[in-house]
């Protein structure tokens, strides 16, 4: 018996419909996922710099100008070996090396997972390597930078208990170690000796190295004249004076475009008249004694001797200004410049209050006196000769020593390494600061708390339920004007 209806025909029309309106869907939906799959590949392909936006309040994840200067220069391959085992890449550190490698062409990362190459790192370093380790290479020069130089801790003293901050210079320390490989000359930085001269404090010896600043020392007594490859010479805390001869030596270097860094303070015995000839030259006198500070907001540490002084506007203190950073210089000489004086700026004054004591070093009580000399002192002055050469002075002798340095923050360090960098006129690898890892509270007032409360805790849900209810009766509304 034929049937008068097909199956086809005798399906009802909706049951016929859902399925076709199925088959769309799944189509639809294989097409959707096959253009989501091209989408995500597409964009790994892409440079990070397209892909990863940086919205952290210290920009921990972005790269300053001055490492976009060193890589835009950059004509020889160089690889950054990443010393990590498996399942262990910090990510901050991943992000970071994929800026770098995105930056340039001539710029590759490399794995190197220490549990397949156990002795890989041996060849470039005797230390102990640790996971996130890395190794710059370029052609035979090569730098090595540990991990505990990439994550930085600082240890603050200014409280009766002392704290730690702790800092990210992955950025520091790569662009530093690209600069330094790929150069063929590095500025040379002699230091005078002869003159009981202090040994340089491990931090300033440290972020030296780090800025790629080579240090010889140097003897002006078997000498004529400054090596023709100094890019700078620099006096730091002699303990007896120069001779004449040897202030003749540097006054003609200066006179011809050299360029000296002064680090002297007052002394225990000595006077220091030829030295501190070289500044009488262009105005600016040295006086005896050793500066204290009156104003209570101007000093630190409870003595009047550590001084916090105002910084005036240069190219050399202007990132501390910027950064709110405040250097501290302790036993320090006055420096006053004479009106009309040509060449010289002020880096660093006291406050009004100040005053010299001529006891110096041996001075116990810090009360003013009537003989005693009054400021205001300058405490730091750059001094720039017709000829092109520049003397940079700190009056202090003491203030980069490590424990000054970190109740400071690091900001005396930084200003020195601010004044050789202007000196020697290199600064696209320095001056990349270390970018806070510690957290920051936002601190409000109690009345600005229940203020927040009330508005969202009761402002915001009584809002959401009126809105709610108007939307329900609006629609209650319309159907029943709809029937």
């Amino acid at each position: 018996m034929k049937l008068p209806f097909s199956s086809r025909e005798t399906m009802p029309a909706q049951r016929r419909y859902a399925l076709q309106g199925g088959g769309y869907s799944l189509i639809l939906t294989l097409v959707v996922l096959a253009l989501l799959v091209v989408v995500n590949v597409l964009t790994a392909l892409l440079p990070t710099t397209l892909t990863h936006f940086d919205i952290s309040a210290t920009q921990l994840y972005s790269v300053t100008s001055n490492t976009k200067a060193v890589i835009a220069g950059l004509e020889d391959d160089v690889t950054i070996y990443w010393i990590v085992q498996a399942d262990e890449e910090d990510n901050i550190l991943s992000n970071l090396l994929a800026k770098y490698e995105s930056l340039s062409d001539h710029i590759s990362v490399v794995k190197r997972n220490p549990d397949v190459y156990p002795g890989f790192a041996e060849q470039y370093t005797d230390e102990t390597v640790s996971n996130n380790s890395l190794v710059v290479v370029c052609g035979e020069k090569s730098r090595y930078i540990a991990l505990d130089d990439i994550y930085l801790t600082e240890t603050d003293y200014s409280s009766y208990f002392p704290s730690y901050s702790y800092s990210f210079d992955g950025e520091g320390a790569i662009t530093s170690a690209i600069d330094y490989v790929i150069s063929d000359e590095l500025p040379i930085i002699y230091q005078l000796e002869g003159h009981g001269e202090g040994e340089l404090p491990s931090t300033f010896a440290d972020q030296l190295e780090k800025d790629n600043m080579t240090v010889e020392t140097l003897s002006l007594l078997n000498v004529d004249e400054i090596p023709e490859d100094a890019a700078c010479l620099m006096i730091y805390a002699p303990q007896s004076d120069i001779s004449e001869e040897e202030q003749e030596i540097l006054a003609n270097y200066l006179s011809q475009g050299g360029k000296v860094l002064v680090i002297a303070g007052p002394t225990n015995d000595a006077t220091l008249d030829h030295l501190n000839g070289l500044l009488a030259a262009y105005g600016v006198t040295v006086h005896d004694g050793v500066v204290v500070e009156g104003d209570r907001a101007h000093y630190l540490l409870q003595t009047p001797l550590a001084l916090i002084p105002d910084l005036n506007d240069n190219a050399i203190t202007n990132s501390l200004i910027e950064d709110h950073y405040y250097p501290i210089l302790t036993l320090a000489q006055g420096l006053t410049v004479e009106e009309g004086a040509s060449g010289v700026t002020t880096l660093l004054t006291t406050s009004d209050s100040a005053y010299a004591k001529a006891e110096g070093l041996s001075v116990t009580d810090f009360t003013q006196k009537e003989d005693d000399l009054t400021g205001p002192f300058v405490l730091a002055v750059s001094v720039e000769d017709i000829s092109g050469g520049q003397l940079v002075w700190f009056s202090s002798g003491t203030f980069l020593e490590d424990a000054y340095n970190a109740y400071s923050s690091g900001a005396n360090v930084n200003l020195a390494m601010n004044a050789l960098a202007s000196l020697v006129g290199e600064g696209e690898a320095m001056a990349i600061r270390s970018k806070s890892l510690d957290y920051s509270y936002l601190t409000i007032s109690q009345s600005t708390a229940s203020l927040l409360k009330t508005v969202m805790i009761g402002l915001f849900p009584l809002a959401y339920l009126a809105i709610g209810i108007v939307v329900v009766v609006g629609r209650r509304k319309k159907k029943h004007e709809a029937v």
